[in-house]
């Protein structure tokens, strides 16, 4: 018996990384999913059908729907999408994000834009639609939202990704006290440095390496990591937690203290 038997459970960003991995630990304790990402057809886009059928293949009903989360219509359709397959939206996850790293003295106005219309305009408009389908019914419902240490650690090159993911951590509060007498609870959870295609993409394997022994806990994380603090903050057991911001890194900002 899972821990969120009988749920339905939104993704964004879910393709590949922290997104795939947290739909997939959703569904494995017993949550259906729909789950949203770009259209594989564009250049280096993961198929986020090919998560909907991991998740068929765990027993548990998927939708995957094709389209872009900046645009306040596709967070929409998302909802309504799930709403007709499967009556309801218990569960929403904020996670589709995007990041053109650059410095601020070279950014280009289009790449800056990008980014945060994806990580904090995509949030924004993923979070309303959900909460708007959970107040009409009279709630409950969770909503987690996928931030970023990056919200505190001031990484260099990477300003527009990390003044989104402290404008989304800030959303968290606000939303938690509009929502709370609807008994939705709103969380986030901040990842560290985990280990994914994204960052992949920005780091060689020995960076990664190196970055991981630095790390108190020895290691990068995993998209199960996250997925595994997603399962709580969408289960009963966090009934009471709302507003707050959930670390998930390993000890990376407590490292930050440590002597060398």
């Amino acid at each position: 018996m899972g821990r969120l038997d009988g749920r339905v459970a939104l993704v964004t960003g879910a393709a590949r990384g922290i997104g795939r991995g947290i739909a997939l630990a959703l569904a494995r304790e017993g949550a259906d999913c729909v789950l949203n990402d770009l259209d594989p057809a564009q250049p280096g886009v993961a198929d986020v059908h090919a998560t909907a059928v991991e998740i068929e293949q765990l027993g548990r009903r998927a939708l995957a729907c094709v389209g872009d989360i900046a645009a306040p219509e596709t967070a929409g359709a998302l909802v309504a999408a799930a709403v007709d397959a499967f009556g309801r939206v218990d569960i929403a996850v904020a996670n589709a994000a995007r990041s053109i790293r650059e410095p601020v003295v070279d950014a280009t106005w289009s790449n800056v834009l990008r980014t945060t219309e994806v990580t904090q305009f995509g949030v924004f408009h993923t979070c309303q639609a959900a909460a708007r389908h959970m107040v009409g019914r009279g709630g409950p419902g969770k909503l987690i939202i996928i931030g970023s240490i990056l919200a505190q650690v001031p990484m260099p090159t990477s300003a527009a990704y990390n003044m989104a993911k402290a404008a989304i951590n800030q959303l968290c509060p606000t939303l938690a006290a509009e929502l709370a007498p609807y008994r939705i609870n709103v969380n986030v959870i901040n990842p560290g440095a985990i280990d994914t295609p994204g960052e992949r993409s920005f780091a060689s394997e020995d960076e990664l390496r190196r970055t991981g022994a630095r790390i108190p806990w020895g290691r990068l994380g995993t998209p199960d990591d996250i997925g595994h603090a997603a399962v709580f903050l969408a289960s009963d057991a966090a009934d009471y937690i709302t507003g707050s911001v959930l670390q998930v890194d390993g000890g990376y900002r407590v490292g930050m203290t440590l002597a060398p």
